[in-house]
C-alpha cells in the first residue's frame, strides 16, 4: 500500500513538472476572424467598409463581460482592417533597410477580429456594410455572410481541436466574401 502512494504523489509531482515547463503561445486563448472582402474580379480588398458580428436574427453582437472576445468589453464586435508596423532595420531611414510588418501578421490586407478559442461561430453572422459610399471604389450592397467554425484562425490548438479541424476545408483561411455594387 505504501508503495502506490509512493508511486501516486511521485507521479503527481513529474506531471505538474511538465505542465509548468510547457510553452505558452503569445495568442493563447485567442483566436481569429480574418475576412477577405473584394469585388468580383478583383483581388484587392475593399476598404473603409463597417464588418460588425450579428446574431442570426441580425442584432448586433455586443461582448457583455468578454463573452466573446477579450478586449472591448460592452461594445459590440466591430472588424479592424490590418494595418502595417514599419520598422528600421537599422539607424538610418533608407527605404531599403525597411522592415514591413502587419499588426496581425496571418491576415495581411485583410479585416480581422480577435475572439475567444470557444467562440460559437456557427451562431453568429458577419453584417458587411458600406458606410463611406463612394469613396472606396462604389457604392457596396449590403451582405450578411454565415460563419462557421472552420472560419476561425485558431492559433494555439491542442490536439483534440486538430483533430476536430483536419476533417473541414483549410484552417487558418481568411473567409472570402464578394461584394456587389448596388
Amino acid at each position: 500500500m505504501k508503495f502506490c502512494i509512493v508511486f501516486f504523489f511521485t507521479f503527481l509531482s513529474i506531471q505538474a513538472q511538465d505542465l509548468s515547463q510547457a510553452q505558452h503561445c503569445g495568442y493563447d486563448f485567442t483566436s481569429y476572424l480574418v475576412l477577405n472582402v473584394h469585388e468580383e474580379g478583383a483581388s484587392t480588398n475593399i476598404k473603409n467598409l463597417k464588418l460588425t458580428l450579428v446574431d442570426l436574427d441580425g442584432n448586433e453582437l455586443v461582448n457583455t463581460n468578454n463573452k466573446y472576445s477579450w478586449s472591448d468589453d460592452k461594445k459590440p464586435l466591430t472588424f479592424l482592417f490590418n494595418y502595417r508596423i514599419d520598422d528600421d532595420a537599422t539607424t538610418t531611414n533608407n527605404a531599403e533597410n525597411k522592415k514591413e510588418r502587419w499588426f496581425f501578421p496571418y491576415a495581411k490586407d485583410n479585416y480581422f477580429l480577435p475572439i475567444i478559442n470557444s467562440f460559437p461561430a456557427d451562431q453568429v453572422k458577419v453584417k458587411i456594410e458600406d458606410v463611406d459610399g463612394k469613396e472606396n471604389g462604389g457604392l457596396f450592397e449590403t451582405q450578411i455572410v454565415d460563419l462557421g467554425y472552420f472560419d476561425l484562425f485558431v492559433l494555439c490548438s491542442n490536439q483534440a481541436r486538430d483533430y476536430a479541424v483536419q476533417f473541414g476545408r483549410k484552417a487558418n483561411k481568411p473567409l472570402e466574401v464578394i461584394l456587389k455594387k448596388k
